[in-house]
């Protein structure tokens, strides 16, 4: 099956550090990301990203997740042999998620905790909401639903995505015209899977050890902004920071107002390079000589 991945690179210099991003539910990565990732690699870094399967322009069946962690074995092996290629061995690698990206990103991370320098969280999804958590009948019949036909379209819906994640309305409709998007209802079997993996990550959040960043709109109706304050507050990094956008939704980077948006790039860049150079900055002193 072929997976598209794509990549951004600044211009005339070396890439500073590496950027893997992570996309969301039911999109891929060139949409939301096609203008910030050129602004990225224009303070410096090397973006690259991969569009799952069944998303985007990958094969497989649209947003079909049969098991979440092999969506997670595609990614990490596309993203570890990037890091293990010539001169990027040298550099500090960071991973940047949205939504379901987020969630990705937290797992990438537990398979390999000491191998990422960072993580940038963006409204990750790590925590269902209690007042969004299925009463057990309703878990019952997704289960039994699953089980039979994992592929159908889910019979519950909710109220739509794009609605509650995109505050523009010219930007959801740019989603909505787009066919490498998907605008149906989720599929059973994805569904289940999204919920077995919000569970596991907010029964582990303290596990998380690597340096990272959450950044979260204070009037997200899509992700818990509950979840980014626990991550917070229960993960045992020793480097951690909470950024809340009071008005913002869910979309911070791609489906706010510009000025909304600048000022979330802007927290980004800066963490990031106070990392590149704390980071630089310990490994001169360790490789540093002893003076006798």
């Amino acid at each position: 099956m072929q997976l598209l991945t794509c990549k951004w690179f600044p211009v005339n210099q070396e890439p500073r550090a590496l950027i893997f991003f992570c996309h969301g539910y039911a999109i891929d990565c060139s949409t939301t990301f096609k203008d910030i990732a050129p602004k990225f690699a224009k303070e410096g870094f090397a973006v690259y990203g991969i569009e799952y399967e069944g998303h985007g322009r990958s094969g497989g069946l649209s947003v079909y997740i049969d098991n979440f962690d092999l969506l997670i074995d595609d990614v990490s092996s596309h993203f570890t042999k990037i890091s293990e290629m010539g001169d990027n061995t040298k550099k500090k690698k960071f991973l940047m998620g949205e939504s379901m990206g987020g969630a990705v990103v937290l797992l990438l991370h537990r398979n390999k905790p000491e191998f990422w320098d960072g993580g940038i969280l963006i409204a990750p999804m790590c925590k269902i909401a209690e007042e969004m958590k299925p009463s057990r009948m309703v878990i019952s019949m997704i289960n039994m639903v699953t089980n039979l036909i994992p592929s159908w379209k889910s019979i519950i819906h909710g109220p739509d995505i794009l609605n509650n994640a995109i505050k523009l309305p010219e930007k959801r409709q740019e989603i909505r015209a787009n066919p490498n998007c998907y605008n149906g209802w989720p599929r059973m079997k994805t569904m289940s899977e999204l919920f077995r993996i919000s569970l596991d990550l907010e029964n582990r959040l303290n596990e998380v050890t690597m340096p990272f960043i959450v950044l979260h709109g204070e009037d997200d109706k899509v992700t818990d902004k509950g979840g980014s304050k626990l991550l917070y507050e229960v993960a045992l990094s020793n480097d951690k920071t909470l950024k809340l956008y009071p008005e913002m939704w869910h979309s911070l980077l791609f489906g706010e107002p510009p000025e909304n948006s600048e000022i979330v790039f802007n927290d980004i860049v800066q963490w990031m390079q106070t990392r590149i150079t704390t980071l630089q900055v310990k490994a001169n002193n360790h490789d540093a000589k002893p003076q006798i």
